[in-house]
């Protein structure tokens, strides 16, 4: 399998290694597939009985041709293993009628992301060995909470590599700041931006694309690579759990073999959501595919009329990891649908007046597997609240997000296939603002809220999140968006 930038005409050429370690295209595209491979339904039937980390296995070796099955299995074994994911690495739970949470927030770090940054790193650090690489590798990360933390766990300590993170000082979590600010590792280095998460993430972009920056590190022995959801080793991870929730779904007899279902994703970035595009693509068969919006509700929009505007208000609200106004994985789709040419003329209107519109054709081939619906504050709350109160199942801030989206697309078209939602992180990573909702009380503190919501939920907190409030701040440091090639050299100093 080779792969391309979505903003190239030529053809294919660069190898799942080559891809991974480099992370970004140089032409500011983001790698994709020659080709989608299928996943027949007697393959779906035979991962059905088998573990997570083989699942994973037998999905990443058909995009990742230039890794063997045996090194995939035994970097799956140790990215995914018990005593990191406890509990297991993607239980499906049920919520209530056809809605089942997939929960991927039971590894190191809560959240998500750790379906992901635990095998990363694993596939960056053979991808140095394929690729006869002796530099240092410096990951880049621009983050809204979650990401950084999981890759900083990912990556700590780790031979050959350095990790430096990026993230809007007021636009994330305390849990998630604390989070950061206490990681603990020799090659790892966070650092605080006055500004929000699209401008640390426009800053690390900029920082890639540029050249004497490139050079610089090359004097050092060091180059970029990349742990967001722009690198192809970070997205086809999160294919698997998709086809895992369907070998449940299959398992508990909820489905057929053949059946559809649907799937709902609270997005910022759109990598979750465009991963689960991509199942489908390969013959995992999902009907709709809900993308679930906050406030910041840009890709409802675009979903619903085709133009993609960022010239619009920017709102920080309780589900932080989706206050988003630049959907970098958004391209990936829009090379599917309307190839590289266009794709690149929609990303230079977009860096150049924050704004593009699609066709009508384009519109109408998105929304064959698109719809869009968001949550404001006001209803994410409530349906917090609601989905506890009558349900028994405690989601956080994203995942209600999500919840409420689903509710608003089955009330909309009356479609009650069984409905998997992506969730995405545990309530305890936001426990103020969870616990608000289902007590109506105020935390004592931020972090006083974990101890709070346990005693009122009788659950208990997660072991990553479990005595944060004791660990000791490392990175303290906030800067200028300007400040970030400083801070960079600074580090590697």
């Amino acid at each position: 399998m080779l792969f391309k930038s979505t903003r190239s005409t030529e053809k294919a050429s660069a190898s799942a290694a080559e891809v991974i370690k480099q992370g970004l295209a140089s032409d500011g595209g983001l790698f994709v597939p020659e080709s989608i491979p299928t996943l027949s339904k007697e393959e779906i039937l035979s991962l059905c009985k088998e573990s997570y980390p083989v699942r994973a296995a037998r999905i990443l070796s058909k995009f990742l041709s230039d890794y063997t099955y045996e090194e995939l299995l035994a970097d799956c074994e140790k990215a995914y293993a018990e005593d990191s994911f406890v509990g297991g690495a993607a239980p499906l739970v049920p919520i209530h009628g056809p809605f089942s949470a997939l929960e991927l927030w039971h590894g190191p770090t809560a959240a998500f992301k750790d379906m992901a940054l635990q095998i990363m790193p694993r596939l960056l650090s053979r991808a140095l060995v394929k690729t006869g690489e002796t530099r240092i590798a410096l990951i880049l990360v621009a983050t809204s909470g979650d990401t950084g933390k999981a890759a900083l766990e990912g990556y700590k300590d780790i031979d050959g590599i350095k990790i430096m993170v990026f993230y809007p000082v007021d636009g994330v979590s305390r849990v998630q700041k604390l989070q950061m600010a206490t990681q603990t590792g020799s090659n790892v280095n966070v650092t605080s931006i006055r500004g929000n998460f699209d401008d640390a993430q426009s800053g690390v972009k900029v920082i890639f694309g540029d050249a004497e920056m490139e050079a610089i590190l090359n004097e050092k022995g060091y180059f970029f690579s990349s742990a967001n959801s722009i690198n192809w080793g970070r997205l086809a991870p999160q294919i698997v759990y998709y086809v895992s929730a369907y070998c449940d779904l299959l398992e508990k007899g909820v489905c057929k073999l053949g059946e559809t279902f649907n799937v709902c994703v609270p997005t910022g970035n759109f990598g979750n959501i465009f991963a689960a595009y991509l199942a489908k693509q390969m013959g995992l068969p999902i009907g709709r595919l809900i993308c679930a919006s906050n406030a910041n509700n840009i890709l409802t929009d675009f979903l619903r009329t085709g133009t993609y505007d960022r010239n619009r208000d920017f709102y920080l609200t309780m589900s932080p990891s989706m206050d988003i106004l630049i959907s970098s994985n958004l391209e990936r789709l829009l090379y599917f649908t309307v190839g590289s040419e266009k794709t690149a003329a929609y990303m230079d209107s977009l860096k150049k007046t924050g704004a593009y519109t699609v066709d009508a054709e384009a519109l109408a081939a998105i929304q064959e597997n698109f719809c869009g619906y968001f949550a404001d504050e006001k209803a994410t709350a409530e349906t917090i609240r609601r989905t506890y109160r009558e349900h028994g199942y405690l989601a956080d801030t994203h995942t209600a997000v999500a919840i409420s989206a689903a509710e608003q697309y089955v009330a909309e078209s009356g479609d009650n296939r069984p409905m998997v939602i992506a969730s995405t992180a545990s309530p305890y990573k936001f426990a103020n603002n969870v616990y608000r909702a289902v007590a109506d009380k105020e935390p004592s503190s931020d972090l006083e809220a974990l101890h709070e919501l346990s005693a009122y939920t009788n659950t208990e907190i997660p072991y990553p999140l479990a005595g944060l409030e004791t660990r000791t701040v490392r990175f303290e440091e906030v800067i200028d968006r300007d400040g970030m090639k400083d801070a960079i050299l600074s580090f590697l100093n």
